[in-house]
């Protein structure tokens, strides 16, 4: 896709929000503010137990105002997809604590604080009973407009205390197509207008005009203001509940706490660092489709260097951003939070403000993951952010696999795309009705070292996430489900299988006139869900409309058809960026990608591999040749002629008979994942195979010069692959396989476009 470059705003900068120091942030607040700060002695002198007391009550305040939010709202992305989250912050907007619900939206809250303290302090002022109102994703408190934050300062002893927060999707907040995000885009001027952060209440009071001019934007404003109106209550409580903390224990006390919380987070989070070895990991992405009518491959790169206890994410060499794919720098932040939080800090108290201090971004600014104003950036969240969270976690992945004690951290990547489909028209009781599909919730999981992904387990980025019941679905939009189901071969292959995902089938109901659809997802010419030591990618998702399907008459006839054979008429398959008309007798299929695979599928115990076939979760197709398993006909396997198959595929694989594994002792190797490690020798590093103990290059190297390497149509080495990348994409797309020279075990696997050089390190 070739467009002219966007030419600069000027004065835009002004809404470009980053991380400050402290100190810094200061100097800037105008000094009319008092600051309630506490001494560094107050939070060194807390005693444990008032600590633990104090913290895990600031956690449970946290879940209350969740449970708030969602008790109010009367969006099914809050209610059913838990598509929201929350945080309280200190009086400098750094995250004491956030929800485990959509964790990319409170990313880039502190940034949104920034903000307001350093442009809305003097006027219009920041004052008790204040909350304010933003959907401005380069300002932060969201990943783009649709993504509306309220947030609102608590003030003890005439001292801004603390903050608190809710943010949640809104289903449309304006702009040229239903939903706001129009894929046609080439800026931000065709979709919702960012609002940058305004007083919505004064003193308690909701100001009207404010918020008729917000909801004035929207096609569905009743909604919106429910939303709205639920996230200033949940605020409300979360202030109510710390008002009460405070006047038990003391705003110094309760002060103290809250600066320790991100303290104790910052410590572990760098003691963890190190006891990691020392390293740098690269991987690169690829947005399909940047609008409508775009063929091309966009590409994210990234190297994470670990040094230390501290971290660098370096998204130097980035495309530039065009069309609609793109996220502004708190959609690439978030991208590393979605990853971060679940996969390195797990078991750590989720004060987000201490983790951040543990990593440095570095990026070029006008690129797809950290797009300048005023770029489209209306599917933010499921773009650009999305596939750098997918870099993100494959290489924290790797960084993890060279450590022992924390290998059971290790995940491949999950879900690697969200597939949203848009449907708007009039819903069964006659009203205008916008409806997001949420069931890309239920996606893959992962695969471990020791174990299998989760099957439809959902997604990193939320992970309270949710698909919606069907029978409130059904409810709400004017469609019938047909199925949701798992979808055998989603997973990636490996020596432990990905966790699958689903399809979803559904067409029109109660609804006297066609939709309108919009669909937005990658991950359908290539993978997106990296796999990891050997390990094959999660499938490729696809979506399909059945035109002039015979699904109502089968229905009427007392069948429910089960595929997609059944349901008759013309499939056609939906590009990357589409909107269409659905048709009342049309079928809508959306197929989100399953969770990559873990090690050498060669590797996988037979037993394993027959259970899969039994439980529908692989293909018989599968199980030959990507699994090299022989299936008697008791559906058992027949050990004999599986290991005879096996070593079939890895003398062609390498072209000549493999070496034995299990020659030579290779306990005192360190590992860097199941299948390499690092072997000292005669004041010499060296990279080796874990199998054979072949040499493979020196520690560093690229050991693609090494390794047998070979590119396949992806149809024949990716069985579930539903069409060809030509139906997406310009450029070849090959499935690529680095070996071992020695032994013939698959060291690595992906789908990349045929151009992209081999790299191995």
């Amino acid at each position: 896709m070739t467009t002219a470059p966007l030419m600069a705003v000027p004065g835009s900068e002004r809404f470009s929000s980053r991380p400050l120091d402290p100190a810094e942030l200061r100097a800037r607040i105008d000094p009319s503010l008092a600051l309630h700060e506490v001494p560094v002695e107050a939070v060194v002198e807390l005693d444990p137990l008032t600590y633990e007391v104090i913290r895990h009550r600031i956690w449970s305040i946290t879940d209350e105002m969740g449970e708030t939010l969602k008790k109010m709202s009367g969006s099914p992305g809050v209610t059913e997809a838990n598509d929201f989250d929350f945080a309280i912050c200190d009086e400098l907007g750094q995250e004491v604590q956030v929800g485990l619900y959509n964790t990319g939206l409170v990313a880039s809250m502190d940034l949104a604080i920034y903000w307001i303290l350093q442009h809305r302090s003097a006027n219009p002022g920041i004052a008790p009973g204040d909350m304010f109102l933003t959907n401005d994703p380069w300002v932060g408190g969201g990943l783009h407009q649709n993504d509306s934050a309220i947030i609102a300062p608590l003030f003890v002893g005439g001292e801004l205390f603390a903050w608190t927060s809710a943010i949640c999707h809104l289903i449309d907040v304006g702009g040229a197509k239903p939903g706001s995000a129009d894929l046609t885009a080439r800026d931000v001027f065709t979709e919702a207008i960012p609002t940058p952060p305004i007083k919505l209440v004064r003193d308690g009071e909701i100001q009207a005009d404010v918020l008729d001019t917000f909801l004035r934007r929207s096609r569905m404003p009743h909604h919106v203001q429910l939303d709205i109106q639920a996230m200033i209550s949940a605020n409300k409580v979360g202030q109510r509940r710390l008002d009460t903390l405070v006047g038990r224990y003391g705003a110094t006390t309760v002060k103290a706490v809250m600066k320790r919380m991100m303290d104790d987070a910052e410590r572990r989070l760098r003691h963890r660092l190190s006891q990691i070895p020392d390293g740098a990991w690269s991987s690169v992405g690829y947005m399909e489709q940047a609008a409508i009518g775009d063929r091309g491959l966009h590409k994210i790169a990234l190297t994470l260097t670990k040094t230390g206890d501290r971290m660098t994410f370096d998204f130097t060499g980035t495309d530039a951003q065009v069309g609609m794919i793109n996220c502004p720098y708190s959609g690439m932040r978030a991208g590393v939070m979605f990853a971060l939080l679940p996969l390195l800090a797990g078991d750590i108290p989720w004060s987000a403000g201490g983790l951040m201090r543990c990593f440095d971004l570095i990026s070029e600014d006008g690129t797809i993951n950290n797009a300048s104003y005023p770029a489209a950036i209306g599917w933010a969240p499921v773009s650009s952010a999305w596939a750098t969270s997918n870099l993100v976690a494959e290489c924290l992945g790797r960084m993890l696999d060279t450590s022992v004690e924390l290998r059971t951290r290790v995940q491949s990547v999950c879900t690697g795309s969200y597939d949203i489909v848009t449907l708007a028209g009039i819903d069964q009781r006659g009203a205008p009705a916008v409806t997001i599909l949420f069931d890309a919730m239920a996606g893959g999981y992962g695969a471990h070292p020791d174990r299998d992904g989760a099957d439809t387990a959902g997604i990193l980025p939320i992970p309270m996430g949710r698909a919606p019941d069907v029978e409130m679905q059904e409810f709400v939009a004017p469609y019938l489900v047909l199925w949701r189901r798992e979808e055998p071969d989603s997973g990636g292959h490996g020596q432990y299988r990905g966790g699958l995902s689903i399809t979803t089938c559904l067409l029109p109901h109660g609804t006297p006139a066609p939709m309108a659809g919009a669909f937005s997802g990658n991950g359908k010419a290539r993978g997106e869900s990296a796999g990891l030591a050997g390990g094959l990618p999660g499938g490729m998702g696809y979506d399909v409309i059945v035109r002039g399907s015979d699904a109502a008459a089968l229905l009427r006839a007392g069948t429910i058809p089960g595929n997609l054979a059944e349901l008759g008429g013309t499939p056609e398959i939906v590009p990357n960026r589409s909107e269409t008309l659905i048709g009342l007798e049309d079928v809508v299929v959306v197929h989100p990608s399953g969770g990559g695979g873990y090690g050498d599928p060669l590797l996988r115990a037979p037993e394993l591999v027959a259970a899969d076939v039994r439980s529908g979760k692989v293909s018989h197709e599968a199980v030959r040749s990507v699994y090299g398993v022989v299936l008697g006909p008791d559906g058992f396997p027949d050990h004999t002629a599986t290991e005879n198959l096996r070593a079939a595929i890895r003398e062609k694989r390498i072209d000549r008979r493999p070496a034995a594994t299990g020659e030579t002792s290779v306990d005192r190797v360190t590992p860097l994942d199941a299948n390499l490690g690092i072997r000292h020798h005669d004041g010499e590093v060296a990279v080796i195979c874990r199998h054979c103990a072949t040499p493979l290059g020196p520690f560093g190297s690229d050991l693609a010069e090494v390794a047998v390497i070979r590119d396949e149509p992806v149809a024949d080495a990716v069985p579930g692959a539903f069409t060809e990348a030509s139906a997406y994409v310009e450029d070849p797309v090959v499935f690529r396989s680095y070996r071992c020279p020695g032994c013939a075990t698959q060291l690595r696997a992906e789908i990349v476009p045929r151009h992209q050089a081999p790299v191995l390190r």
